[in-house]
């Protein structure tokens, strides 16, 4: 396991670096790859299960939704479709594990985020708009469902889920805002940054 975990950070790394300065080649090699190298690394966990199998395909869903946004970014419907799969075969892959007993001030604060996101770029969504607000409630509902399962259950493996479905939560908010309001300075380098930990973090909990 060591070496592919060095080998998704270097790649990710790369792929960090290419989006805050460039070459924009190497953002269209290592992004793929860092993806498909946490593949690997989800391959190799002890115990795979039906957790494991969703969380690959999670994996699969998110690498065709970059791959989509790589070749066009008139394929953003497209894209967000596959994000939207991943969000949703990734919560799958731990709701059932939950004993729910809601915690409201938790999905309250969700709820305010989504609500200042969608009040910032609702008026550019244009016919994205029911897309756009269909996935970002699947985003509030895995990043909630992840906090719920830590306040549950508090151990090293919902900690590390509470973090994956945080930080991918925010990859995707920052994407979004970049994407259809304005740019920032390193927002392709940001969102990378917690779209790849995300990720690692949602295939570290395998390993538990």
């Amino acid at each position: 396991m060591l070496w592919s975990f060095l080998a998704v950070v270097f790649s990710g790394w790369l792929y960090v670096d290419a989006a805050y300065r460039g070459p924009q080649w190497q953002r269209w090699v290592f992004k793929p790859l860092t993806l498909l190298l946490l593949l690997g690394l989800a391959w190799q966990a002890p115990l795979f299960s039906l957790m494991g199998w969703l969380v690959v395909a999670g994996l699969i869903a998110s690498l065709l939704g970059d791959a989509l946004l790589l070749l066009s970014t008139e394929r953003a419907l497209y894209a967000i479709g596959a994000f939207f799969l991943s969000c949703l075969l990734y919560t799958a892959s731990f709701a059932g594990a939950i004993s729910f007993a809601p915690h409201w001030p938790v999905a309250i604060c969700l709820l305010i985020l989504a609500g200042l996101l969608l009040t910032l770029i609702w008026s550019r969504l244009e016919l994205m708009r029911w897309p756009v607000l269909t996935f970002v409630a699947m985003l509030i509902l895995m990043a909630w469902l992840g906090f719920e399962r830590y306040l549950a259950v508090p151990n090293d493996a919902s900690f590390g889920l509470m973090v994956a479905t945080t930080l991918l939560l925010l990859a995707h908010i920052l994407w979004l805002v970049s994407h259809y309001r304005r740019r920032f300075p390193a927002d392709r380098a940001l969102t990378a940054a917690c779209y790849f930990i995300g990720h690692f973090m949602m295939v570290r909990t395998l390993y538990y």
